[in-house]
């Protein structure tokens, strides 16, 4: 990153021993995540839009994504920013990528998929929904069946985590399906991408899109796409939208690498600081293994004290957990909620029907130190709630 700071009047920081948090409440959540000061403190500085600075910040942070997926621009991929939230990339896809009489796969187990299959109904595009319960994988056999007796179906679209519950998805079985079968694969990875490798060509991904304020540890304000540039080239005509046109963007960065509207300018100086960040870490595996780390101690530590884990370890993700609500007519989520916030943890709720669950992620730039702080206000907190620390499983 040190080409784009050049162009700058201050340098983006590279602190040698250590990359400082902030002293806010700790985030154990999905995402937006705790960042480091450092993060934060590299969007103190206005940019110009158009200016020549900035447009050199842009291009050297679409060619670390592209890095960081252990892609290039040579090798036929291109990263396309986009304004907006995950969801805008992912919508961006669909309305730029699948040609008028195309048809999506939508493989769901979870809230992500589902509003895949929201955004297809309202833009009209044609599609099929692949169901699995919320804690089982998606079926690589069911789609291949499909796509076998469904010729109509141009584009299949699967959630790499699907934070719901946690679970993670066999991408690379389901991409594989979706190739022998010549359709396009889009994959949503809003809370993998920086700390759970992918192997772009083993997995026959198209379209992978997202976001700062996940894995690499950024901050909320755009998405991106990671795209096979020959499939981005193949979507010329089939913009349903101006301003979630994904080729035009990229057209409009080829042109004068420039965003076509405002951009977000301090949220991208933010990701240029994380990525340095993330690169001084040691880079995915070694994120990886930290977020790995944290998990590993948050499950024990939470059975420990009587909580059930929901999924199955062997398709349980490290980003998110979900753990059964206790059994217990004294417990509410609301009061443990606020009981863990006034200590300074903010977790996360359940978000399935099924049962009755609250979540906690293990990403972000959190340690295992503070894993076991967290422990410790849960104790504290069942304590307050007079619930003792054990036997509070679901």
């Amino acid at each position: 990153m040190e080409d784009a700071a050049e162009f700058f009047d201050y340098q983006i920081m590279k602190p040698e021993n250590s990359i400082p948090t902030a002293h806010d409440k700790l985030l154990f959540t999905p995402g937006p995540l705790t960042t480091s000061l450092s993060v934060k403190q590299a969007m103190l500085h206005d940019a110009g839009s158009w200016h020549y600075e900035f447009n050199a910040v842009v291009h050297q942070v679409r060619k670390q994504l592209l890095a960081v997926a252990g892609l290039s621009r040579e090798a036929g991929y291109e990263a396309i920013l986009l304004q907006g939230s995950g969801t805008f990339g992912m919508e961006a896809v669909f309305a730029t990528c699948v040609p008028p009489q195309g048809k999506v796969a939508v493989m769901a187990n979870g809230a992500y998929g589902e509003r895949m299959v929201q955004m297809l109904r309202l833009a009209r595009i044609d599609h099929v929904v692949l169901r699995t319960s919320e804690d089982t994988p998606n079926d690589p056999t069911a789609l291949d069946c499909l796509l076998m007796e469904d010729p109509a179906v141009t584009h299949v679209a699967a959630v790499h985590c699907e934070t719901t519950t946690g679970i993670l998805n066999p991408i690379t079985a389901l991409g594989q399906v979706a190739r022998r079968h010549q359709r396009s694969f889009i994959v949503d990875a809003m809370s993998t991408f920086g700390a759970v490798p992918v192997d772009f060509a083993e997995a026959g991904i198209d379209f992978l899109i997202s976001s700062p304020n996940k894995c690499l540890e950024g901050v909320p304000g755009f998405s991106f796409v990671i795209a096979r540039r020959a499939a981005l080239l193949a979507c010329e005509g089939y913009a349903r939208s101006l301003s979630l046109d994904l080729l035009g963007q990229w057209k409009g960065f080829e042109k004068n690498a420039q965003f076509r509207f405002t951009p977000p300018t301090h949220s991208i100086l933010a990701l240029a600081q994380a990525l340095c960040e993330l690169e001084q870490e040691g880079g995915v595996a070694e994120r990886a293994g930290r977020y790995r780390r944290n998990q590993a101690v948050l499950v024990a530590g939470m059975e420990a004290l009587g909580f059930e884990v929901y999924l199955d370890a062997s398709v349980q993700s490290f980003i998110i957990t979900s753990f059964h609500c206790p059994d217990d007519p004294g417990f509410t989520f609301e009061e443990f909620y606020r009981c863990l916030s006034n200590r300074g943890f903010i977790i996360y709720p359940g978000k399935i029907s099924q049962a009755n669950l609250f979540r906690i992620g293990s990403i972000g730039r959190i340690f295992e130190a503070d894993m076991r702080a967290l422990l410790a206000a849960v104790a504290e907190t069942l304590k307050e709630m007079q619930l003792g620390e054990a036997g509070t499983g679901a």
